[in-house]
């Protein structure tokens, strides 16, 4: 897993270094619709069924990035304008994301 360098925001986009010397990119919006949280992924109870949240397909366009708090060595947690702040990215995950 390589480490977080640096973060910043560029327009409506989230540009990360990473310890490697990659940058990646990533839309505000894209990052909030698809936060990995129980508020937007929907949370499950032990058979399966859905039992709350799910924000699935939802129009987050304009929602842009307010800030953000590191998690341990592995992760972010971005606070957007719309209130949503609980969603933790793992860096593989938001690798992951980046276009």
């Amino acid at each position: 897993m390589t480490g977080l360098k640096d973060i910043q925001l560029i327009g409506d986009e989230v540009a990360i270094r990473w310890n490697d010397g990659t940058e990646t990119y990533c839309k505000m919006d894209r990052l909030r619709a698809l936060s990995p949280s129980a508020e937007t992924t929907g949370e499950r109870d032990l058979l399966g069924k859905a039992i709350s949240g799910n924000e699935h397909g939802r129009d987050f366009s304009g929602v842009t990035v307010t800030g953000w708090v590191p998690v341990g060595r592995y992760a972010i947690q971005f606070r957007f304008s719309d209130g949503h702040n609980t969603g933790i990215y793992s860096f593989d995950y938001l690798r992951g994301l980046a276009v």
